[in-house]
């Protein structure tokens, strides 16, 4: 990059900052949704509740179908 070039685009350097922060937050916040050990931990969770009698087993399969959909995307998107 020419000094005319880096000082034509100084001004968009804090724009380009924050892109990258939100790319890197992007990224990190899918690897922690598409965790298959955080996923099986919330399974877990999700029998603990059934047993506990906190939960019916309508609304644990419903949540259990929606972690197994979280898994099979995060194996799609290989992460």
């Amino acid at each position: 990059m020419g000094l005319f070039t880096g000082l034509v685009t100084l001004p968009l350097a804090p724009v380009r900052g924050v892109v990258w922060l939100a790319e890197v937050l992007t990224e990190q916040a899918e690897q922690q949704l598409y965790d298959p050990g955080r996923i099986a931990a919330e399974m877990q969770q999700i029998a603990d509740e059934v047993a506990a009698g906190e939960i019916g087993e309508d609304e644990a399969a419903a949540r259990e179908e929606e972690l197994i959909a979280r898994l099979h995307e995060g194996r799609a998107r290989g992460l």
